[in-house]
């Protein structure tokens, strides 16, 4: 009866045991799998941003040369039409407008690159 008594202790204890140590595993192996399933995503979410923000900064660069285009344009434009103003005119002060509204936009456009770099 002590025998019989022991070795349904044994069996029990070690039944105890055998569903700790699968649940440890089973728990680690399910942790792992969420570990690498989070670096998929966050190496798929960094890689978009990366691609975001390399485009954003192609087209702020486009726009500044466009930008610093005109202004060399109005610039011209301003020095041709002071050289050939004997009176005073409204046309200076347009150019003189147009050139500060285009700086001022170049400035914005800069800052904003800057922010994203």
């Amino acid at each position: 009866m002590v025998a019989f008594l022991l070795v349904w202790v044994v069996l029990i204890g070690t039944g105890v045991y055998g569903a700790i140590w699968y649940s440890d595993k089973q728990q680690a192996e399910l942790a792992a799998a969420i570990e690498q399933q989070t670096a998929r995503q966050i190496a798929a979410v960094q890689e978009n941003y990366q691609t975001q923000i390399t485009q954003l900064q192609d087209g702020f660069a486009t726009e500044i040369t466009q930008l610093e285009g005109k202004v060399n344009a109005l610039n011209e434009l301003l020095t041709f039409a002071k050289d050939n103003t004997t009176e005073k005119t409204d046309n200076s002060n347009q150019l003189y407008t147009q050139i500060n509204e285009v700086n001022q936009k170049l400035n914005e456009l800069k800052k904003s690159l800057d922010v994203l770099k």
